[in-house]
């Protein structure tokens, strides 16, 4: 090996070939005789290849992790005030679960970032603004509008959690994409805690039963519901202090499940087709679709995120067009359907909610396609396809707010 490196000394492509075949080979040579051959430019280059040691994982981060550990001690308080008596534990959860979770991370990134005392202020009092507001609403089980409202208030939540993020880059189209990427990453890693936890509440559960004490409901009234903050600000600040350690999972899962998404999307609209039976009775099926419009935009940016580094996939983009022609047909009908509803029916806040979300998602998915296409031209760039959904962000917000404040209203909260 020796020979042939100094053979090779000037020819870099076949001392990277000489590296693969026999890598522990290769580092016994190069370190017999670099320290004759220093000034070598390509020997300097394999020195410090061969020496770089990547940044090790950490979890503790000083002041970073006691921050953290203060977040989670505070969420876990404000779960904890459901075990006082009375106390509706059902009507808590459904009205303060995303409280005790986002405006925590969001704290993270604002005392992170170093913004200014009134933006700083401002996140918070619309925090609280929010939290009276759907607190002090009324207890109406059979409400539409109030049921409307428990869905989307997270999703408010979270574009005000973004905001925190971009900070004084709101304006930032890098930013609210890299805001996107991050959430992919946080959903995984928070899957990882979770079924950690899954895991060891089954060993406690059964350590505890071998000697006859069930502690089924003291440890999920006590100890388990300090998870409910715990574990995604935990993820939450695991990412974003080690970004390696899980940045390349979600463009792997996309990656997996575009040709099945595919696949299963022109099986199902052939049948679709074929049958007839199309969904005009079913609210459900109409909900579906609207996941699924979401689904695809998720696939699409994820798997346009893997190829940001310059590599182009001619094949990959065809089946992600395809992919939103699909859905783009689908979801066609999908608003056929919501219309003939409404023509039979009449408006209620379920359907004029599932309608306008339904086109703002249809609209921002054409938008993508049409520069999906664009970018299948030879100087075509992938990046405007993830522009297409950062940009349309403040739209879906928008929309949000409206029906989480303005449909309850003009249905006087039925």
């Amino acid at each position: 090996m020796k020979e042939q490196l100094l053979e090779n000394i000037n020819n870099p492509a076949s001392l990277e070939q000489l590296y693969r075949k026999d890598k522990e080979g290769f580092r016994k040579a190069f370190e017999a005789i670099y320290p004759l051959q220093a000034q070598n430019a390509n020997l300097q280059f394999w020195q410090i290849r061969l020496h770089y040691q990547e940044e090790k994982i950490s979890v503790v981060n000083n002041a970073a992790f006691k921050f953290i550990l203060l977040l989670i001690l505070v969420a876990g308080l404000i779960a904890n005030i459901s075990n006082l008596p009375g106390i509706n534990k059902e009507l808590f959860f459904t009205r303060n679960t995303s409280f005790i979770i986002i405006p925590f991370l969001s704290m993270y990134y604002i005392w992170k970032q170093g913004l200014s005392f009134k933006i700083k202020a401002g996140i918070l009092l619309v925090y609280l603004l929010l939290a009276a507001y759907v607190n002090y609403l009324p207890n109406h089980d059979a409400s539409s509008s109030l049921n409307l409202i428990y869905i989307h208030l997270p999703l408010l939540l979270w574009f005000i959690l973004g905001f925190s993020y971009l900070g004084n880059e709101f304006s930032s189209n890098e930013k609210r994409i890299n805001y996107l990427k991050l959430n992919g990453d946080f959903l995984i890693m928070s899957g990882i805690i979770l079924l950690s936890c899954f895991l060891f509440t089954g060993v406690t559960m059964g350590l505890f039963d071998l000697i006859g004490i069930k502690i089924e409901k003291f440890y999920f009234q006590y100890i388990a519901i300090w998870a409910i903050g715990g574990i995604p600000i935990l993820a939450n600040y695991l990412i974003d202090h080690n970004p390696q350690i899980i940045n390349k999972v979600s463009p792997i899962i996309a990656k997996i499940f575009t040709p099945l998404a595919f696949v299963n999307l022109f099986i199902y609209l052939a049948t679709l087709m074929y049958t007839g039976k199309y969904p005009h009775n079913d609210r459900n099926l109409l909900l579906i679709y609207n996941a699924l419009l979401v689904g695809v935009l998720a696939l699409i940016f994820f798997s346009i995120a893997e190829t940001g580094n310059g590599k182009r996939n001619y094949l990959s983009s065809v089946l992600l067009l395809g992919l939103s022609v699909l859905t783009i047909i689908i979801n066609g009908i999908a608003v056929w359907a919501i219309c003939f509803r409404i023509a039979e029916w009449g408006f209620t806040p379920n359907r004029v909610a599932v309608l306008g979300g339904n086109i703002i998602i249809f609209l921002n998915l054409i938008m993508v396609s049409v520069q999906l296409l664009k970018s299948m031209q030879p100087n075509g760039d992938e990046v405007k396809v993830e522009q297409a959904i950062a940009k349309y962000l403040p739209v879906y917000a928008i929309w949000t707010a409206v029906v989480v404040f303005v449909l309850p209203i003009l249905f006087q909260w039925k």
